[in-house]
């Protein structure tokens, strides 16, 4: 497989900085084992905190890496603390933004004194990981930008300045009435409301940070690189764009060789949901999760409990907090609960009919991915906006309203699963799951052929053959 990417002389030495939450680790650790398998050198940079949790999680070798594949990590910038970072977003971006650079140009430059490894060739950088464009222009090298949002979301995002402009962001201003807004200005986005633009955009001041992390200007040398499912969004992108849609290992990495058993989850899997999928019929159990970053109040998640039960269905639940003991007494017969699930291995198992999301984009291509339609419950950033794509665009999910009752929990879960539209939706899902496989099944796939394309015109080609500034979704 090397072959096809490089030839002949020292590996490109590609350097990865994934911003330092689970739903931006994953997907970038995806993007290195396809370059790995292209011949890349690697160097794979988590932060200082992530990388102790990492080996508390998966075992004290699991950071090992392989000879050219190799994990360093560098300081957050904020105080040494068991407090789980991840869950105050801004923060973390901000602490990212202030305090990263210095000791990342340090970490480059111990790199390119050593021997035993190639020099830096290019960085892949997460979109929110901004820093990382001074350093490379310092390098002299290539710099892609990674972003992890839908075309969508990201779409709105590129369109935040114009919500500054018409005075949409600077508002206190929090009622149904406002949030349903109509928004018809920006292009190929059509039937928006407020709501539906990601979260940040309901900032009260222009200090928010997240209002902003999305407009620095694109500099020449950078590439922007992000996934997408919709084609007409995507034409109203700028015309240096990639679209990969989904994106896959595959054939191209062995699951059981050492670059496939590599992973990066901060949580233990447990690899026993499978073996209890694989006592159920097909299409009838729901899998809940709601990601590693959904925050909800006790009451909320006693409603989704109650309703769930109700439906008597059986349930497989990823990361679930503590549940009502009368809730797990009801359900002990039908239930699996994981403190965290494979779980795109879950969602390509025959026997998941509906998912329970938070819309996350990553869990939505793992259920389109995988065949299986959604009941919907956004929580922030460009969620709301995945969520609307699907429920009335795509027609693939229902949404939950913010308010969470358990009749409509159970009355959606019952659709999803046995319902008319449920199997309307599941018939859409299938061909959204049969998409993904011509795209990513072969090296001729739609998917494969412009992630090859990244990789010789940017990667390999380096600088000298960049004209002007490139994204790919």
């Amino acid at each position: 497989m090397a072959s096809h990417a490089v030839s002949s002389g020292k590996k490109p030495h590609v350097v990865c900085v994934p911003f330092p939450a689970q739903g931006h680790i994953n997907p970038m650790l995806k993007v290195a084992k396809l370059l790995y398998a292209r011949g890349f050198h690697f160097t794979f940079v988590n932060t200082n905190y992530n990388h102790k949790r990492l080996i508390r999680s998966r075992g004290p070798n699991a950071l090992d890496g392989l000879h050219s594949f190799r994990f360093e990590s560098i300081p957050d910038g904020l105080p040494e603390t068991n407090k789980d970072v991840m869950q105050d977003v801004p923060h973390l971006c901000e602490s990212t933004m202030k305090n990263c650079l210095a000791p990342f140009k340090e970490l480059l430059w111990r790199i390119n004194t050593r021997e035993d490894v190639p020099p830096v060739s290019c960085i892949v950088s997460d979109g929110v990981m901004s820093f990382t464009l001074d350093a490379a222009e310092e390098l002299g090298v290539p710099d892609v930008l990674f972003w992890t949002p839908s075309a969508c979301g990201f779409l709105a995002y590129l369109h935040f300045y114009r919500f500054i402009e018409k005075g949409l962001i600077i508002t206190t201003k929090r009622d149904e009435s406002y949030l349903a807004t109509k928004i018809d200005w920006i292009p190929s986005m059509r039937n928006l409301r407020l709501k539906d633009i990601p979260s940040f955009i309901r900032a009260t001041n222009l200090e928010d940070i997240m209002t902003f992390l999305p407009m620095r200007p694109t500099e020449p040398n950078v590439l922007r690189l992000s996934f997408s499912t919709h084609s007409i969004v995507l034409s109203m992108m700028p015309s240096n764009l990639f679209n990969l849609s989904f994106l896959k290992l595959n054939q191209e990495i062995d699951e059981e060789s050492d670059i496939g058993q590599m992973g990066t989850n901060m949580w233990r899997e447990e690899m026993e949901c499978l073996d209890w999928l694989d006592t159920k019929s097909p299409n009838s159990v729901v899998y809940v999760n709601f990601g590693s970053i959904t925050v909800m109040s006790a009451k909320q998640l006693v409603e989704f409990a109650w309703g769930l039960a109700a439906t008597k269905k059986d349930l497989v639940a990823g990361d679930v907090p503590m549940l009502p003991p009368k809730f797990l007494l009801e359900t002990a017969d039908r239930r699996m609960l994981a403190s965290w699930c494979p779980q795109e291995k879950v969602l390509s198992h025959p026997a998941i009919g509906g998912f329970l999301t938070h819309s996350g984009w990553n869990s939505t291509l793992e259920s389109l991915s995988g065949g299986v339609p959604m009941v919907c419950w956004p929580f922030f950033a460009e969620q709301q906006t995945n969520c609307k794509y699907c429920c009335d665009e795509w027609e693939v999910g229902m949404e939950i309203g913010g308010d969470v009752r358990k009749e409509e929990v159970e009355e959606l879960v019952r659709e999803l699963m046995d319902g008319d539209k449920g199997k309307k939706m599941r018939e859409k899902t299938e061909e959204w799951r049969r998409l993904a496989e011509e795209a990513t099944k072969h090296m001729c796939g739609s998917s494969e052929l412009k992630f090859q394309m990244v990789v010789d015109k940017v990667l390999l080609g380096g600088v000298e053959r960049l004209h002007g500034d490139y994204n790919l979704l």
